[in-house]
C-alpha cells in the first residue's frame, strides 16, 4: 500500500463520515442502514429497503439526497419520488410523447425516471407491469421509448421502499427486478433509548430535514465512485465471493440461487463498503458484514427453515475457510 493510496482513502473517509453525520441528524440510531445505502450509492448499484411504514426508510432516503443536493446548477443532484399505487401507469415513469402545436411536432416529456437519485416508494404496491418499467433503467442506465434509447445520467441510484409481503395490496417483485438491486436491507425499529430520544426531540428532527446542509456534490460522489472501484481486493476474498455465490446453487434447501450478476454486485459492493469504513482494501470480515444483504433477496428457498439457514449456513463456512488462510493485505 503506498503513501497516495492511504491519503486518497484518508480524503474519502472524511467525505463519507461528512455524509453519514449530516444524514444522521434525522435518522438516529441507523448507522448501519445509513452506510449500507451509502455503499450501494457508491458501487453504482441500487437498494431495496423492507419494513413496516414509519419506520423512516422514506426520510432516509430525502435525507440522503438533501445532503449531496446542490444549488448549483451544474453540480446539483436531481431527487425524485414517486409514490407507487396499483393505477401507476409505467408512462407516468419513462415519460411519454405529447404534440407540441407551436412546432407542430410530437415531443418526448420525459418522467421521474430521469434524476440522479429515485426514490422509488411502497415499490410493491404497484402492479408487475409498472415495476418492469424499472428493469432497463436500473441494469444499463438507458430507457428505451419506441425507437429511441435515452441515455440516464452518469449517476442514478434507485431507491426503493416496501412493506412486508404478507400486507394487503401489495405484489411481489419478480426474480429478474430482485437481481438488479445490489443490495436488501430490512430497516427495523430503534432501540428503546433512541426511540425515547426522538420522542423527547421529533421537532428539532423534523426541522433538521428541512435544514440539512449540503456536505457533497455530484463530483464527490462521482470521485467516491471512482476510488471505489480501485481498493484492493485479495485473490483469495473474490475466490471466497465465488465459492458463496456456487454454493447457493448447490445448496439442498435452496432452489434458485445467486447468479454471475450477484457475484459482481457482491464485488463491486465489497470494494465501496471497505471505503465507507475508511479503508482503501477489503478484509474478511467485510464478506461476512454485507453477504446476507447483497445475496438474501435474490434466493429461493424451499421453506422458511431453509430461509433462516441456508444461506447463514454457507456464508460461515467459507468465513472459516477465509480465517484458516491467515491472508495478509
Amino acid at each position: 500500500m503506498d503513501i497516495l493510496a492511504n491519503e486518497t482513502s484518508f480524503v474519502a473517509a472524511d467525505k463519507i463520515k461528512l455524509l453519514i453525520a449530516e444524514i444522521s441528524k434525522v435518522i438516529r440510531g441507523k448507522e448501519q442502514q445509513i452506510e449500507s445505502v451509502i455503499t450501494c450509492m457508491l458501487a453504482g448499484g441500487h437498494i431495496l429497503m423492507e419494513d413496516n411504514p414509519g419506520t423512516g426508510k422514506t426520510v432516509l432516503a430525502r435525507s440522503l439526497a438533501h445532503a449531496i443536493s446542490g444549488q448549483d446548477s451544474n453540480s446539483s443532484i436531481v431527487f425524485k419520488r414517486v409514490q407507487f399505487t396499483p393505477d401507476l401507469l409505467p408512462m407516468d415513469l419513462i415519460g411519454t410523447y405529447i404534440f407540441d402545436e407551436r412546432n407542430n411536432e410530437f415531443i418526448f416529456k420525459k418522467g421521474p425516471l430521469f434524476c440522479n437519485i429515485l426514490l422509488a416508494d411502497e415499490i410493491n404496491r404497484a402492479s408487475p407491469k409498472v415495476q418492469s418499467a424499472l428493469l432497463e433503467c436500473m441494469a444499463e442506465n438507458q430507457i428505451t421509448v419506441g425507437d429511441t434509447t435515452h441515455q440516464l445520467a452518469q449517476l442514478f441510484f434507485t431507491i426503493a421502499t416496501q412493506n412486508p409481503i404478507d400486507m394487503e395490496g401489495t405484489y411481489p417483485l419478480p426474480a429478474a427486478q430482485l437481481d438488479r438491486f445490489f443490495m436488501k436491507i430490512y430497516f427495523g425499529y430503534v432501540d428503546e433509548l433512541t426511540e425515547l430520544d426522538i420522542y423527547n426531540d421529533y421537532l428539532n428532527i423534523a426541522n433538521n430535514l428541512d435544514t440539512l446542509t449540503q456536505v457533497l456534490n455530484l463530483e464527490d460522489i462521482l470521485q467516491l465512485q471512482r476510488e471505489s472501484e480501485s481498493v484492493f481486493l485479495h485473490q483469495e476474498l473474490v475466490k471466497a465471493v465465488s465459492n458463496i455465490v456456487r454454493a447457493t446453487r448447490a445448496h439442498q434447501d435452496i432452489n434458485l440461487g445467486a447468479s454471475t450478476r450477484s457475484g459482481i454486485a457482491f464485488i463491486k459492493c465489497l470494494r465501496a463498503y471497505a471505503l465507507v469504513k475508511g479503508r482503501n482494501f477489503v478484509i474478511e470480515d467485510d464478506i461476512k458484514d454485507i453477504a446476507f444483504m447483497v445475496l438474501d433477496h435474490r434466493l429461493v428457498y424451499k421453506n422458511k427453515e431453509a430461509k433462516a439457514n441456508a444461506l447463514n449456513q454457507i456464508i460461515n463456512s467459507e468465513i472459516d475457510r477465509l480465517a484458516k488462510l491467515k491472508l495478509s493485505i
